[in-house]
């Protein structure tokens, strides 16, 4: 089985190396690998699949293409948490709960749920993913939803530049919890959020964390057992 999975991208300009990047990269991976997995944040904002966005219109066309090929797996992040059924059906890709564990036991997941030091984000985090609070916001014009989209990530940021790092990081017993309830197969977790790439043993199991693209692209690859973390070069076209 080879797959490569990846995270954080926070695409939001179509003109940016970031998306050129993320669009060389599913042109090349999926004529390589068997399956395509996204966990989570693809977007900066998601405020709906009528968004008319260039990113929005951009990234459809670059996943149908990619889905014609190899399938593509998307796990819902905290900035796109509203991606939905109309989403899936215009570019092909298969939106997954989370966590989610892959046939051959790789357990996956966005990350956000095992931060559980940061009580204030888990409360909205609850209650952004509620299905009330969902429908409401939906039942709000486009503009609207973009109006409170920006302001939700301006409060963020600066709710984040204010909070201790370690805060932000996954919970130890969280992540033990979440393992020893799933049991992969593989013993092998794999996620994102937290923006801090790397390969940590937890006895028995092995978490990786994909990074963000911002310095460089990351992803994680699977090539049957062996699962080994790559960045790459945003500066330059991928693959060379």
């Amino acid at each position: 089985m080879k797959r490569i999975f990846l995270s954080d991208l926070h695409l939001e300009d179509v003109e940016s190396n970031v998306f050129q990047r993320f669009s060389e990269c599913l042109a090349l991976e999926c004529r390589q690998v068997d399956e395509i997995y996204v966990l989570g944040d693809l977007l900066e904002m998601w405020v709906g699949d009528d968004d008319d966005d260039d990113i929005a219109t951009a990234l459809r066309a670059v996943l149908a293409s990619t889905t014609a090929i190899c399938p593509v797996f998307i796990l819902h992040g905290n900035r796109d948490f509203l991606l939905g059924e109309t989403f899936s059906h215009d570019t092909g890709a298969n939106l997954l709960p989370d966590p989610h564990c892959t046939a051959d036991g790789v357990l996956l997941s966005h990350g956000d749920a095992l931060c559980t030091d940061d009580s204030d984000y888990q409360s909205m985090r609850t209650l952004l993913r509620s299905s009330a609070w969902q429908t409401d916001i939906l039942d709000k014009t486009l503009q609207e939803r973009k109006a409170f989209g920006a302001a939700l990530r301006a409060q963020s940021r600066q709710s984040n530049a204010n909070k201790a790092t370690n805060i932000m990081d996954v919970n130890t017993d969280a992540t033990y919890t979440l393992l020893d309830a799933a049991q992969p197969a593989r013993k092998v977790l794999i996620h994102g959020h937290t923006h801090r790439p790397g390969v940590h043993s937890m006895n028995d199991y092995t978490r990786i964390v994909t990074g963000t693209w911002s310095g460089c692209g990351w992803l994680c690859r699977q090539q049957d057992s062996q699962f080994q973390l790559e960045c790459f070069s945003l500066a330059r076209r991928y693959g060379t």
